[in-house]
């Protein structure tokens, strides 16, 4: 085959192929989306499956009655004409050959036209061994050795007195190929005393076959028809059903959307799809006063907390100046009072710190926080973070170690926002670390930049990852924190990475640390895809542990399948 028309060939059958692969999936997909496309296949199937097994069974007591009707006729019939010529032979007396020649012819010609006699031809053939010259006399000669075989002969004589039934095919007088179901009745009789005759009935059930034809034809059409009226009545039926379903799940999305105002059509009635849709639409309403009511509570919440916090401003700005007075001159104060002075300015600091966030959280909640996003280098960032929190890291005891990429880790983003991210991280880190390091890991992609905040401390339990970002939410409500802290730093966090179309990730296995993950992309707006770091990092622990590892991923975006090496190309920094 020469080259060219094997390589179109190919393409031919590649294209074929790909073609057939789309109609099955589209096939698929058509099932699986089509409620009442199931409904109508499945009901086609069971009908098809139950006329099929009706029909056999029509079929097969329709042939077998029309069959055994027949042979019972054809032996009684035979039977009598067997009689007829038994005493047709024993009344006439024959002396010589010549006469029981014609003995013989005049029988078959008598059969031929004896009325009531439904077989086709006949047959007289004298035994083997018999000594009379008389030559076989039959009907239509050309089918003695056609119809009438040597098992039958020997079976037939052997019967005596019996008749015997054999069915056997007939061929055509014009067409010797086409031939017709027949039976053929064997006996004996005797013609002479000393010359015993077999005789043959041939009987076609050409008659029946056509019969039984015409009821498979009448089967046949009545269960193409009763699978067509089925196909029809399901998918009305299905139609009638499915319609106010879909109608329902159609209301039900846009519900899931927003559009509260939403309702189902269909109301009208007393028939269970009418009950359906008032239910529904009940259900709806229901749900949109429940929604309307929380709203306007939730509006009424952060405008009490924003008012709050605003009036609390001005208070609390005469109390920290008396205070930082009072703690000016604590010299001066004996002992227990300027240890007062000390608490006093600290606790202050620390409800200070408690209405910034408020007034932060309500920035977020009015849709009023303002990104401020200019071209930074995370790791200058990074590392600004990690040496402001190096006091807190020797009082804690904890080795602080970063790992930075050669290449630039540059982003459009918020270094104010980006900053307390990263310090909140950080410091949390540090906080529960118990001793332990904490790594800070910086890498980059051409689409995104990430840092991964690792501690190996006392870790989280998934239930606790999960509402890591929840509001006023702390693990432990009874651990001692000597920096403070509101509950609403991570949600804060969080609020910032979304600000900037990015997403920050948690980790945590008690026993085994935590690690959160802060992912940005380069140019601001865009979404960030696949993280360029995983969330949980290699282990640099000295006593690696193996496990699980529960995720909990509060921003939208797939999690990592493919991380780069980050072992060589980096700089590390220790920090202590």
């Amino acid at each position: 085959m020469p080259s060219g028309l094997a390589a179109r060939l190919r393409r031919t059958v590649a294209r074929s192929r790909v073609a057939a692969v789309r109609a099955t999936r589209r096939a698929v997909a058509q099932w699986r989306s089509s409620l009442q496309l199931r409904v109508v296949a499945t009901a086609l199937a069971i009908g098809l499956a139950a006329i099929t097994v009706l029909g056999l069974y029509l079929s097969t007591s329709v042939r077998d009655g029309i069959y055994d009707q027949r042979l019972a006729a054809i032996d009684r019939e035979s039977a009598g004409l067997t009689a007829q010529v038994a005493e047709n032979f024993a009344t006439t007396s024959t002396t010589s050959d010549g006469e029981l020649q014609t003995l013989l012819f005049d029988t078959i010609a008598t059969l031929s036209v004896t009325s009531g006699s439904t077989a086709d031809e006949y047959f007289l053939l004298q035994e083997p061994g018999g000594t009379s010259q008389a030559a076989d006399v039959a009907s239509r000669a050309d089918l003695t050795d056609v119809v009438i075989s040597d098992e039958l002969r020997e079976a037939n004589l052997a019967s005596e007195d019996d008749q015997l039934l054999q069915a056997v095919a007939i061929p055509s007088r014009n067409d010797p190929n086409v031939v017709q179901p027949g039976v053929i009745v064997g006996s004996t009789v005797r013609a002479a005393p000393d010359a015993t005759y077999e005789i043959y009935y041939l009987y076609s059930l050409a008659p029946e076959q056509e019969t039984l034809a015409f009821v498979h034809r009448v089967l046949l059409a009545g269960g193409f028809g009763m699978l067509a009226l089925l196909g029809v009545v399901t998918w009305t039926m299905a139609r009638q059903t499915v319609t106010p379903v879909t109608r329902a799940a159609t209301v039900a999305e846009r519900l899931a959307e927003g559009h509260l105002s939403e309702r189902m059509p269909g109301t009208r009635g007393t028939d269970e799809m009418a009950s359906l849709a008032r239910s529904f639409n009940e259900m709806a309403e229901s749900l949109q006063d429940q929604i309307r009511r929380m709203e306007e509570l939730s509006a009424m919440q952060r405008r009490f907390v924003s008012d709050v916090s605003h009036e609390l401003r001005t208070p609390l700005t005469t109390i920290r100046m008396a205070s930082e007075i009072i703690h000016e001159s604590r010299g001066e104060l004996d002992a227990d009072a300027a240890r007062s002075a000390e608490l006093l300015l600290g606790q202050i600091d620390r409800f200070e710190s408690l209405l910034s966030d408020l007034l932060e959280i309500s920035r977020f909640d009015a849709g009023a926080a303002v990104l401020d996003a200019e071209r930074r280098d995370l790791r200058d960032l990074v590392m600004s973070v990690v040496e402001q929190a190096a006091p807190l890291a020797d009082t804690k005891g904890v080795p602080v170690s970063v790992r930075l990429p050669d290449a630039d880790a540059a982003a459009d983003f918020d270094p104010r926002r980006i900053e307390r991210i990263l310090r909140n991280l950080v410091v949390n880190a540090i906080e529960h670390a118990e001793g332990r390091p904490v790594e800070v890991t910086v890498a980059e992609d051409d689409r995104a930049v990430a840092v991964v905040v690792r501690d190996y401390g006392v870790g989280m339990t998934p239930q606790e990852v999960e509402h890591a970002f929840d509001r006023f939410w702390r693990a432990d409500p009874a651990r001692a924190r000597t920096t403070g802290g509101s509950g609403l730093g991570l949600a804060i966090a969080l609020e910032d990475a979304h600000l900037h179309a990015g997403r920050l990730d948690a980790w945590g296995r008690p026993g085994q640390g935590a690690s959160f993950r802060l992912t940005l992309p380069r140019s601001a707006g865009v979404q960030v895809g696949e993280p360029p770091i995983p969330l949980a990092p290699p282990s640099h622990d000295p006593s690696p542990r193996t496990g699980q590892v529960p995720v909990v991923h509060p921003t939208a975006g797939p999690t990592p399948t493919a991380i780069p090496d980050l072992s060589e190309p980096e700089h590390r920094v220790e920090v202590r």
